[in-house]
């Protein structure tokens, strides 16, 4: 072990050898990974080394496909076997609502290039699986690149490939305290201290410890979960092929061949926590005891779906650790504040996810950013919140027992709430709110009488109506919606303008205006789609996504310089919209200042009824509207003052739900959907507002963009005509045959009767009138390309 390195991986599982692999194969040579006690001594060596493509977020479904190509490869480069069998696998449904999701999914793979998937029948899926009872089942989606492999083989294969490259490997060397110093962290260990620019917490059931190191606190822990190996099954022995892979979703089970025998792995409703601070350090290559009668439920149903199970025995019972976050993705990347320190934890899937991650984190390193939209996995998509032991124990159990749950994309889940909310939500609630969650806060969906029930649904929810009455109201008098549910950054000090002119491409706004301003990566791509407002006395204003609060501070930090002073003012400061051409007429009744003079983009201080509010005139609806700000403390007085001078002009209280669909209408894009880190400003149609004039971070990505042919795709706006659901993301586009792209958002645009969408195109697919297929909950309907802007195309009841 040398004195100092580069990097330092801490922990010899799948994902930190991956890690150390990426590094060394990107060109980080100077890198070691320094393991407790020997590789695999922790979740790894008793995971089941399943491999599947099904993932709800269709990003980290690519980077499970990557993570699948290269197994082969890092088997070659290493020479070391991983034991893959390739057996292909299939997921069953059992239910209408579940069968008609696998049939969505099946478009969501096609629309991201994974083509190796199709649809099954139940007389397919026995022939597949000759030991399969399919009795209830409606169908199945069969993957050819589904399988499993020697999970020690494959952790090795990743450290020798490593080797090769000129990483180290250091075992039998429990990291024991980590110290920040300038230009990077000394790493104390059982063998000495090393010193190195970067640090990575590859900890495994060992993260908490490693981040508690650092003064990090990190939402993950430790779940039991059982598995079981049979005995010789002889009616295994004839086949000519190995029996597939295959997850029951109906029984939260996943089962394989295991030589003679099966495998086979359960998701039990009832999970159970195991060491929330972490793994014991003297805990490795041990197994809990296993508690059969916690399974029962699930073990009946699969000795069903499975009859061969009832007449064979046990062999092993695995009954382990793995780490969870809240939503069962990775927690991967740097953390605020702490620089040169990076997560690579909580990857429940590791041989599955593994390769991506240590792709994504390697070239996050080395090159400033990723080339996949990783923010499923980002470690800022949580912030401080998310540390509380009761929260991280709800919601890591919810996911659990949800692991082959069908969710709704109008589901609300429980757990962890509520937890945030702003202070009108009481008063909000007895109206009839109904809650969506942002970042922990909540937020209002819509509003809808006493007893009223939402069913979960793929399709048009019985919350359709009550949502187009929210959306007549805004359009014909006005809509009243909380916002506490944006984010705030307040930016002060006498470097802040020039700060600001050279973070975000577009040109600042002059005193008492406000300007959309995108914010570019090195490379040209989008970090953001902000607002700024200039208050006119020094002080200035970021507005952006809620749950996005964590990852702009972060890049804040990353570009911070002296002379400026920037805080997160989100919860602090609070406030409500007008939206609709009575917006004005409402505000007139509360304050006697020029309200009437505001412009379009315009902002300032005024008195709303008691309230010293700062009021911005601008509309994410597309109507008349005005965003009024306010203290926390304000919030509930705000409200019941803007509903009196409303009562008689027809206001109404409505929901992001109504939002949705009203700026569907617009064509305005968002965050996570038009507007994403692997899009450009062209792409998008942000490049408008950039001011070309000056130099700004990523100026010279973007004149080369600009300067170049153009990007090969755009987003363009489509009408479909779908009947009782709308396409909502990821559903795949066609003209012809061909595949043109996909949709990034849908809804129902209730102004003007029709279903809507937004999509990514080739550019010659998105020329306006060009007839195009979309898959909405699995089934074609025609669609065509229209122009921006259903509604008002002109942007005449913004500007009124």
């Amino acid at each position: 072990m040398k004195s100092q390195y580069r990097v330092v991986v801490i922990g010899g599982g799948v994902v930190g050898a991956s890690v150390l692999y990426h590094l060394a194969r990107y060109g980080w040579t100077d890198v070691c990974l320094i393991e407790r006690d020997v590789l695999t001594a922790g979740s790894s060596w008793h995971a089941a080394g399943g491999f599947h493509a099904l993932n709800a977020d269709p990003n980290i479904a690519a980077l499970q496909g990557y993570t699948i190509d290269l197994l082969s490869e890092v088997e070659a480069e290493s020479g070391q076997s991983i034991g893959m069998h390739m057996t292909g696998g299939m997921h069953l449904a059992g239910t209408p609502d579940r069968w008609e999701w696998l049939q969505a999914n099946y478009r969501t793979f096609q629309s991201i290039g994974i083509d190796d998937v199709h649809l099954i029948t139940p007389d397919e899926a026995a022939q597949l699986s000759p030991v399969l009872n399919t009795e209830g089942i409606l169908g199945g989606m069969w993957a050819d690149r589904e399988g499993y492999v020697d999970t020690t083989g494959t952790v090795h294969a990743y450290a020798i490939a490593a080797k090769k490259r000129g990483a180290e490997v250091i075992e039998k060397n429990r990291v024991l305290e980590l110290h920040q110093v300038p230009g990077g962290w000394q790493v104390v260990t059982e063998q000495g201290t090393v010193s190195c620019e970067h640090v990575v917490n590859a900890g495994g059931l060992w993260a908490k410890q490693v981040g508690r190191m650092a003064g990090v606190e990190l939402p993950v822990s430790p779940l039991a979960h059982h598995y079981l190996i049979t005995d010789t099954i002889p009616q295994l022995q004839g086949l000519e092929r190995e029996l597939p892979m295959c997850v029951d979703l109906e029984g939260f089970t996943y089962s394989r061949q295991d030589q003679q025998g099966m495998l086979v792995g359960i998701y039990e409703l009832t999970p159970k926590h195991w060491m929330m601070d972490g793994a014991p350090w003297n805990y490795g290559i041990e197994l809990l005891q296993e508690e059969p009668d916690r399974i029962e439920s699930e073990l009946c149903h699969v000795f069903k779906r499975f009859p061969v199970l009832e007449s064979v025995g046990v062999k092993t019972w695995v009954h382990g650790a793995f780490t969870f976050s809240p939503d069962g993705n990775p927690l991967v990347g740097p953390v605020r504040g702490k620089p040169g320190y990076w997560c690579a934890c909580a990857v429940m899937a590791g041989f599955l996810q593994g390769g991506g991650v240590g792709k994504s984190l390697a070239e996050w390193m080395i090159h400033g950013e990723t080339e996949a939209d990783v923010f499923g996995m980002d470690v800022a998509r949580y912030g401080d919140y998310a540390a509380n032991k009761t929260y991280i124990r709800e919601t890591t159990g919810q996911f659990y027992s949800r692991r082959f749950v069908m969710t709704y994309p109008n589901e609300q889940l429980p757990a962890g709430r509520p937890l945030k909310m702003a202070p009108a939500h009481d008063a909000m609630r007895a109206a009839g709110a109904r809650w969506g969650e942002s970042w922990g806060l909540e937020v209002p969906l819509y509003f809808a009488p006493e007893g009223f029930e939402e069913h979960p649904s793929l399709r048009r929810s019985n919350a359709f109506d009550l949502v187009a009455q929210e959306v007549r109201a805004t359009r014909e008098a006005v809509g009243l919606l909380d916002i506490s549910g944006f984010s705030r950054f307040e930016v002060t000090g006498p470097e802040a303008a020039a700060w600001l002119d050279h973070l975000l491409a577009g040109r600042l706004p002059g005193p008492g205006r406000t300007r959309l301003a995108p914010m570019l990566s090195p490379s040209g791509r989008l970090k953001g789609d902000l607002t700024v407002f200039n208050w006119g006395d020094g002080i200035w204003w970021i507005m952006g996504s809620y749950y996005l609060r964590e990852w702009h501070m972060r890049w804040f930090a990353d570009h911070a310089r002296p002379g400026v002073a920037l805080r997160d003012i989100s919860d602090a400061v609070v406030g409500f919209s007008l939206s609709g051409p009575n917006s004005r007429r409402v505000l007139e009744q509360l304050t006697e200042g020029p309200i009437s003079e505001l412009p379009f983009m315009g902002c300032g201080r005024f008195d709303i009824g008691l309230i010293r509010a700062h009021v911005g005139r601008l509309s994410v609806s597309g109507a008349l509207g005005y965003e009024i700000n306010c203290t926390a403390a304000e919030h509930v007085a705000l409200r019941r003052m803007l509903l009196a001078a409303g009562a008689d002009l027809g206001i109404r209280e409505i929901g992001y739900e109504a939002l949705g669909s009203l700026r569907l209408e617009k064509s305005f894009g968002i965050w996570s959907r038009e507007f994403t880190q692997i899009y450009t400003p062209a792409q998008t149609g942000m490049d408008r507002w950039i001011d070309w004039s000056k130099e700004f971070f990523g100026s010279d990505a973007a004149r080369a963009e600009r300067d170049g042919n153009g990007p090969a795709r755009v987003i363009a706006t489509l009408a479909i005509d779908a009947e009782d659901a709308d396409a909502s993301g990821y559903e795949p586009v066609w003209q012809g045959d061909r595949l043109a792209g996909y949709v990034t958002s849908g809804g129902y645009g209730h102004s003007v009767g029709r279903s809507l969408a937004m999509a990514m195109l080739d550019r010659e697919a998105a020329n306006v009138g060009t007839d195009l297929t979309v898959h909405v909950v699995g089934k074609a309907r025609a669609a065509r390309v229209i122009a921006p802007s259903p509604y008002d195309p002109q942007g005449k009841a913004m500007r009124a």
